[in-house]
């Protein structure tokens, strides 16, 4: 119903606002189909989205609870979402909000949830742990390849290692890659793989495809199998920014089945350049140790001591010859001094001896006992003795004794 009103009688603000805000809270709730493109958490109870239109340039301010909006799983910027908002109008300021009591992924949305929580729960178990993941061999026996029969990805994979590794062999095991029957046999043919005793590495590749046709890659049976293997597993689906579970659960992921065969097998050619490479290495470094070592020697050969080596020797040789000459000077001084020491010592006895007395014309009575008289009472009248001259002997016989008074 309209409100009248002129210059001169105009209506207050507050009652146009407040009959605004019951004529657009009339509409009550509705659900509504859109995408969310921001999402401000905040630590209180209210939350705040914004959702657009899928078609047109149309975007709201929503306002939920923190209850509904865990309630609605995990949710991301780009998600299609079916809300139950109820408009309202706030009288204070006259901003036009809704409000939204329930949100429920729609679409792709649904189906990007119901994705992203199976990832937290395998996630959680531990199947993307990296310290599980195992490392690629550098050159497999015989490469196992998952794909669908003629397909662009084994084209690519094939072609492609051939091209880099001639010599390499591939095991290839087709198998749907979408639709509801996908699943199995994708296990199936990995399965097949991992028990071959010459495959060392498996690549599960697939080109793009919508959420829908990569829908059995983020399938939990297909994502344990995968970590169940003992062989390396490479996942190469869809493009860069198509990223299943198995992509999370495979020990490589691939950008592409392409960048897949690269990162199986080496470049034959560029190995050859490696080698190459390294063998002018090892001559350059074997070269530059020997010329190093020789210029070493050489050196040492230029010291006078080995171009010379006598001459080492002769200064030796001259000091020992000094030594020599010392050691003959001080032996014949020593042996003067101790001579004539000798000499003086000689005479001294000499001196002493009774063979000087004798020479000076003494004598040395005996007895026959051979004792010596040397006093007058040590013999008697009639006694022999034996007079000890300096040339000889005297027997004697005592005829008369005369001590000294």
């Amino acid at each position: 119903m309209a409100m009248t009103s002129s210059p001169e009688q105009p209506q207050p603000l507050r009652a146009v606002v407040q009959a605004t805000k019951n004529w657009v809270e009339r509409l009550g709730e509705v659900w509504v189909e859109g995408q969310l493109i921001e999402i401000k958490r905040r630590s209180g109870p209210t939350q705040f989205l914004t959702m657009r239109d899928t078609l047109a340039e149309v975007s709201v301010r929503i306002s939920t609870s923190s209850a509904a909006l865990d309630a609605a799983g995990p949710l991301t910027e780009g998600t299609i979402v079916a809300a139950r908002i109820r408009p309202t109008l706030w009288t204070k300021s006259g901003d036009l909000t809704f409000q939204c009591s329930e949100l429920r992924p729609s679409g792709e949305g649904r189906l990007l949830a119901a994705i992203e929580q199976r990832k937290r729960m395998l996630q959680a178990e531990g199947l993307f742990d990296p310290a599980r993941k195992k490392r690629l061999p550098f050159l497999p026996r015989r490469v196992g390849l998952v794909t669908g029969a003629q397909s662009a990805a084994e084209r690519d994979v094939v072609e492609n290692i051939a091209r880099r590794w001639p010599a390499a062999v591939v095991e290839v095991r087709h198998s749907l890659m979408q639709g509801p029957q996908a699943t199995e046999q994708l296990i199936g043919a990995l399965r097949a793989l991992d028990a071959h005793p010459e495959v060392d590495v498996i690549i599960v590749a697939r080109g793009g495809g919508s959420l829908e046709d990569l829908l059995p890659f983020s399938d939990e049976a297909l994502a344990r199998a995968v970590f169940a293997c003992r062989t390396p597993v490479v996942s190469a689906i869809g493009h860069e920014t198509d990223t299943p579970i198995i992509d999370l659960v495979a020990d490589l992921r691939a950008s592409t089945p392409t960048d897949a065969a690269k990162r199986v097998v080496p470049d034959a050619a560029a190995e050859a350049d490696l080698v190459r490479t390294a063998r002018g290495r090892v001559r350059a470094a074997i070269t530059a140790r020997i010329d190093a070592e020789q210029r070493r020697l050489d050196e040492v050969r230029s010291r006078p001591v080995l171009r010379e080596p006598g001459a080492f020797l002769t200064g030796h040789a001259e000091r020992l010859q000094l030594a020599r000459d010392r050691l003959h000077r001080a032996i014949g001084s020593r042996l003067r001094e101790e001579g004539l020491g000798l000499e003086h010592t000689l005479q001294r006895i000499r001196a002493l001896s009774p063979q000087a007395t004798l020479q000076r014309g003494y004598a040395i009575l005996a007895e026959e006992s051979g004792r010596t008289v040397d006093r007058v009472s040590a013999t008697r009248a009639g006694a022999h003795v034996t007079a000890r001259l300096a040339d000889g002997r005297l027997g004697l016989t005592v005829t008369e004794t005369t001590p000294q008074e």
